[in-house]
């Protein structure tokens, strides 16, 4: 037996508050030699993603989405695809993503990847390819831990009534629909609504606004552990900088933003929700410096994620895998293209 092999046996995590758990791996002659390390290490890394809901990988040679590729094929034998877009992404083929293409001076704020979708990613892959000078970190927070410091009144709501959300997709913001639905075709696009529990109307010629409702808690099918799982703060409008969300209402009306979020009900949250919400994130986010080569898996039920303002030339992309229904998370509330009750 190799050390190689000797070392998969146990994985080291190092913990610290503030963190993400990190395990650095053996030095490794080529890819070749990671890829096999990561092979056997597996059961170790998917038990301590269940765990603890994320995990960064340190020390492999990943430099190029060709590698990325090969070790996210490893960790993630089955790919999920990513539905609905709502942010611009380059695509480098074989299933890796630009984590996103949003500009450096914007702050990502923490959010679960594609929470509001019928099936959406289990677990996502960030690597490292290009380190930032400085900021950058993809910050990670337990949902778990969220749902447990949320105020009662508004849990209580969002358990019993779900979230709403209105996309409104235009050339002028946001996404058009042809980009998000990935057709040129607008029965194609009424057609996915229809199979997906989204209600839509055309506002005009080329303008499409949607609707959906859908559970605000959920609970991981495998571990049971019941979360905060949504992107009602993220897209909710008191969440923007106060002069981008004047310019916005100002120029769309409250009625015609790129996305709005709400009660289940469809009762729109108070800047005093909202900023309850966010501090609630504030308070469950852990960050880590990016370096070159860095892989970091998160558990997108266990876990939300967002991404630190930056300078300099970063390059970081993304994989998704192990695909979940919402049915079989014990939504407490069902889908719905209409508000609670209408």
């Amino acid at each position: 037996m190799t050390s190689l092999d000797n070392s998969v046996r146990a994985l080291e995590v190092s913990r610290e508050p503030g963190k993400p758990p990190i395990a650095t791996a053996p030095v490794t002659a080529d890819l070749d030699e990671a890829v096999r390390w990561v092979t056997g290490a597996l059961p170790a890394i998917r038990a301590e993603l269940l765990s603890s809901g994320c995990l960064m990988l340190r020390g492999l040679p990943v430099t190029t989405n060709e590698a990325f590729a090969a070790v996210r094929d490893v960790l993630f034998p089955k790919r999920a695809n990513y539905k609905e877009k709502a942010t611009p992404r380059s695509d480098f083929g074989d299933g890796v993503f630009s984590s996103t293409d949003l500009p450096a001076v914007q702050p990502i704020r923490l959010h679960n990847e594609n929470s509001y979708t019928l099936d959406f990613p289990g677990a996502l892959l960030f690597g490292c390819l290009i380190a930032p000078e400085t900021g950058g970190a993809t910050t990670v927070g337990d949902m778990r831990k969220a749902l447990a410091l949320l105020p009662e009144d508004l849990r209580e709501r969002c358990e019993k009534m779900g979230w709403l959300l209105v996309r409104n997709y235009s050339e002028m913001a946001g996404l058009p629909w042809q980009t998000s639905f990935a057709t040129e075709d607008k029965a194609v696009a009424e057609a996915y609504c229809t199979e997906n529990t989204i209600g839509y109307e055309w506002v005009d010629e080329d303008s499409f606004r949607t609707t959906q409702r859908r559970s605000a808690v959920v609970t991981h099918p495998v571990t049971g552990d019941r979360v905060w799982f949504n992107h009602m703060a993220f897209w909710n409008s008191w969440s923007l900088d106060p002069d981008i969300r004047d310019v916005l209402v100002e120029t769309y009306g409250e009625d015609g933003l790129p996305f709005a979020t709400y009660v289940g009900d469809g009762t729109a949250l108070t800047r005093e929700e909202a900023e309850a919400l966010n501090e609630v994130y504030n308070k469950v986010t852990m960050r880590e410096t990016y370096q070159a080569g860095d892989l970091l898996l998160v558990d997108n039920i266990l876990c939300a994620h967002g991404r630190e303002a930056f300078t300099g030339a970063r390059k970081i992309v993304v994989g998704m895998g192990d695909p979940v229904a919402l049915a079989d998370c014990a939504p407490t509330a069902q889908p719905s293209t209409t508000r609670y009750g209408a």
